[in-house]
């Protein structure tokens, strides 16, 4: 019976895999991108406005930089999930020009600067986790005021774009293509009208898009295009194949020959990667290449017996009879110095691999994880060749291979520039960047200590040697001595947000995870200005580095932090004591070993502030704050499959508040868990929903002990529809909340604390609310960009919205007008009251403007049209009166405290407000009456000036 149970387990395990949902349409993309439109001209919401407050100083990755050839202060910056921005003071400050598009994921922009014309290649090109799809390629004439519909919607990802500097109409796009699914609309695409038609003049295979172009800078005839296949799943990246190639174009991109022949001296095969293009003239090309080849072993690698220091390799193929013969000193050594738990030393270990409780292959196992596999890859990584004549025949630059650069993720790099005035000055673009002066023989790191790692764009001036503009994860330097100095240009609030999270002090602080970028805390209400260049300390501090993932904190001492970075490295961090402790659960020797999310959730319960919950592929429980962990589970996920990226692993953990240990779990492979005793039984529970979804949030509600909210994410498979469910008997049954929200991955679902029926909601592009309980969504947009929304909290003693953004940092917003809602007629808020002051309208300090009343008139009305407001003192009369006009909804007015001039003679001699420096008169003390009048109705609220 066993057999059978265990047969039917796998086979439906087998059935589950094979059911991938399919990639999105296009047409699907563009229908939401209209009905997004529709919904923000008529959302209730739409007045209620975000504000962003950082953080800037660490900024995001770049992706490209085009810089006005005739004056290099002029640039325009390109973020991979951040939008466009504009500077025309050599970085000293910057603009969004693209917030008004559909998209603000870029791969690469191209622009005409003396017809201010700007394309757009939405979709990230880099390949990483979070490189967000685009909608396909966007031109502006009007330097950003409007944008075109999107041309070559099915492009997903779009490598470069190059305009024919002798007729601008004419433009050749390289399509990347999607990330994780097969497409037959990757290649090369042509216009010659300006984007009217367009043409595919080369096509490698469906899984073998072009990431780089290049042009001969004489002779745009003359260019050269790399393509690349690769094969991208959530649980394994193939970033090569024998498709991946250079190509030449003699007639502008209107045809191609393939270039990289065995004759050529070019590596082909299966194991070539990604291939990053930089011309100095038709003849001369460098070409990177992110080699996939596996290292041969060296001779050093082989050790003599009874010499050298033991390595994890040397126990992937060691006998029992060689391991129980090791020198315990030499192996106590390795263990200690590797973290092996306090129990396991070398007679311990000894005894269990004699006994068969372990084997050697599993001292080298204790050690795997995904970060290791991430920089332990033996392949061969970056090298450097040149071409001298047009591409007929490539030789390498240099001997060996140039190490510490591309590691083995050079599929996130692959890029490389060569000086337009001198054929031997080159750079190299990867974890550092690099510098050679003669021709890639010898290389220099021109990393300083302001300038972030992991590197993707980078400009050269051609009238001026050393003056180069660096792209990079860490955002924008400039440097005017090639590299040896830097200039940090983080002005532009476009911080990639992984996870944000609040404390309960007051004022409170915001805390938030970073893509590369680590953990960063700091005041809701910090000023994100320059003064702390003065002042010498930015207001926020980083507390984690890495990439910042997950955080937790005790709400009886808000400087007991849980955080950490990328697969399950997470701390317990005591900011009074400045003390770090590592808490990652540990799998036991012999035992298969735990498996990691990038993004590994954890939770403190509710119920006893000692208590974290972490998943890996089991939920592990401490109840003594990280000291101690006991797994409270078996493994929750289908098991995990054969890659090399962490899968088959915990992704969303919830603890309901109403009892402790019942709890659920969500899986990266589309399993939703429930257990209501801490973990003594579990039970699987399924939707309406297609399998082996990403579960990005299962959240137990605040408000009903039976309520459990799931959403589903398909991004890994190039499937954005919006799976968002709730159920109201522990997840027996489910009802479909998302079916009237546009067409987007979902990332976060939230209740509000106080309101049942409340709910926000985070895509790929955009936040929602629904006050009905999910049955109807409204877009929440007003401040905010079509950004990707990670995260989402409420802070619930002041009522904040908190929005983590992987693009634009961190957005708030204040919900007490949400109090309105669902009042008929016409409803106007409490006014806060406010002192008075004879400063009012006064010159400030060194010329700034002085202080002014900012009082804050919140009113709902039922239907849009003309709003009067009026100021009236106690004997009745109007002192000050405006209008405003009202859309149906939530509506807000500022207010300055003025009094006009005719008023005067309505005030008591004694208590009349005398003129200030600026012009104006100002309340003074006393009780007044704010009346608005609408089409809905009118109402008043007393405003008292103390």
């Amino acid at each position: 019976m066993k057999k059978i149970l265990s047969f039917l387990f796998i086979s439906s395990f087998i059935i589950s895999f094979a059911q991938n949902p399919a990639a999105t349409a296009a047409s699907e993309i563009q229908n939401s991108l209209e009905k997004m439109e529709q919904m923000a001209s008529s959302s209730p919401f739409k007045n209620l406005e975000f504000k962003n407050i950082g953080p800037t100083v660490m900024s995001g990755r770049v992706v490209d930089v085009d810089v006005n050839p005739t004056d290099p202060t002029e640039m325009l910056v390109a973020y991979a999930s951040g939008g466009l921005w504009h500077s025309n003071n050599n970085g000293t400050s910057f603009t969004p020009i693209m917030d008004n598009a559909g998209t603000i994921n870029l791969g690469d922009i191209a622009v005409d600067w003396n017809s201010k014309t700007i394309w757009a290649g939405t979709g990230e090109n880099n390949s990483s986790r979070s490189s967000y799809a685009g909608i396909g390629l966007l031109k502006s004439t009007d330097w950003g005021e409007t944008w075109s519909q999107p041309m070559l919607t099915d492009s997903h990802h779009i490598g470069r774009i190059l305009i024919d500097p002798k007729n601008t109409d004419h433009v050749v796009v390289a399509v990347t293509g999607p990330l994780y699914s097969t497409s037959e609309n990757r290649g090369i695409y042509t216009t010659k009208d300006g984007g009217s038609n367009w043409e595919k003049t080369l096509f490698a295979t469906d899984m073998a898009g072009f990431i780089d172009l290049a042009a001969a800078p004489e002779n745009f005839d003359i260019m050269y295009t790399a393509s690349w296949e690769k094969d991208r799943k959530a649980w394994n990246f193939d970033g090569d194949g024998t498709a991946s190639a250079i190509y030449k174009s003699t007639d502008a991109g209107q045809s191609w020959t393939k270039i990289t022949t065995e004759a050529s001296g070019f590596p082909v095969g299966t194991g070539v990667g990604r291939i990053g293009l930089a011309v100095y003239d038709a003849n001369t090309v460098y070409a990177i290449h992110d080699s996939q080849f596996r290292r041969p072993k060296e001779d050093s690698d082989v050790k003599t017996e009874g010499h050298q220091d033991l390595s994890k390799d040397d126990f992937k193929s060691m006998s029992k009879e060689s391991f129980l013969k090791l020198d315990d000193k030499k192996l106590n050594t390795f263990l200690k110095q590797n973290g092996f738990q306090e129990k396991y030393r070398a007679q311990n270990v000894k005894n269990m691999v004699r006994v068969g409780d372990a084997t050697p292959l599993d001292v080298a196992k204790y050690l795997e994880n995904a970060n290791t596999q991430l920089f332990d890859t033996p392949v061969k990584g970056a090298e450097l060749y040149r071409s001298n004549d047009g591409g007929k025949t490539w030789n390498k630059t240099h001997e060996g291979q140039i190490d510490g650069v591309f590691y083995s993720y050079g599929y996130y790099f692959a890029q490389v520039r060569v000086d337009p005035s001198d054929v031997s000055h080159v750079y190299a673009m990867g974890v550092p960047i690099i510098r050679s002066d003669d021709a890639g023989k010898t290389w220099k790191s021109i990393s300083k200590e302001n300038v972030h790692a992991d590197h993707h764009a980078l400009w050269i001036n051609p009238n001026k040697r050393g003056h180069i503009i660096n792209g990079n994860d860490g955002g924008l330097n400039i440097s005017y001595d090639d590299g040896e100095t830097w200039i940090k240009n983080n002005s532009p609030s476009v911080g990639q947000f992984y996870a944000i999270n609040y404390d309960m002090e007051q004022p409170y602080n915001v805390y938030g995870g970073l893509q590369d970028n680590g953990v960063w805390v700091g005041p809701h209400d910090a000023r994100e200005n320059r003064a702390w260049h003065q002042q010498g300390q930015y207001p926020w501090e980083t507390i984690m580095g890495g990439d910042g993932m997950q955080i937790q904190i005790d709400s009886r001492n808000s400087d007991i932090v849980y955080t950490g970075y990328q697969f399950g490295n997470y701390y317990r961090i005591d900011r009074e004591k400045e003390k770090q402790t590592y808490i990652q659960p540990r799998h036991e020797l012999g035992e298969s070993p735990y498996r990691f999310n990038w993004q590994t959730p954890i939770l403190l319960s509710s119920h006893n502030q000692d208590i974290l919950y972490l998943g890996s592929n089991k939920l592990h429980r401490s109840m003594n704050q990280g000291d101690d962990w006991t797994a409270i589970s078996p493994d929750l996920t289908q098991g995990g499959k054969e890659g090399n990226v962490a899968y088959g692993t915990l992704s969303s953990i919830s603890e309901s508040p109403f009892q402790f240990g019942l709890i659920y779990t969500g899986s990266d492979d589309g399993l939703v868990q429930i257990t209501k005793d801490s973990g003594a039984s579990w039970n699987a529970i399924k939707g309406d929903w297609p399998a082996n979804l990403w579960v990005s949030r299962v959240v137990a509600s605040l408000h009903k002990k039976d309520r459990v909210y799931v959403t589903l994410n398909g991004y890994r498979f190039d499937d954005f529809s919006t799976y968002v469910y709730t159920s109201d008997d522990y997840g027996k049954t489910w009802r479909s909340l998302g079916k009237t929200l546009p067409t987007s991955p979902v990332n976060v679902i939230i209740e509000h604390p106080k309101k049942e029926n409340t709910l926000f909601l985070g895509t790929d592009n955009a936040s929602y609310i629904s006050t009905d309980t999910g049955a109807s969504w409204n877009l929440l947009n007003n401040g905010m960009p079509p950004v990707a929304v990670h995260d989402i909290k409420i802070q619930p003693v002041s009522n904040d919205l908190l929005v983590g953004t992987h693009g634009r940092s961190i957005y708030t917003a204040n919900l007490d007008a949400l109090e309105l809602m669902g009042k008929s007629g016409f409803a106007f808020a409490k006014v806060n009251k406010i002192r008075a002051s004879s400063r009012y309208g006064s010159q400030g300090f060194m010329w700034s403007e002085g202080p002014e009343p900012k009082i804050e008139l919140t009113f709902y009305t039922e239907m849009a049209g003309k709003v009067k407001i009026e100021v009236l003192n106690e004997k009745g009369k109007t002192i000050y009166e405006d209008a405003t006009l009202s859309s149906n909804g939530i509506n807000f007015y500022r207010y300055n405290g003025t009094v006009g001039a005719y008023a005067l003679k309505r005030f008591d001699k004694e208590n009349r407000p005398e003129k200030a420096e600026n012009g104006n008169y100002y309340l003074p003390k006393g009780i007044y009456a704010i009346k608005l009048t609408g089409n809905s109705g009118s109402a008043s609220q007393e405003l008292i000036v103390e």
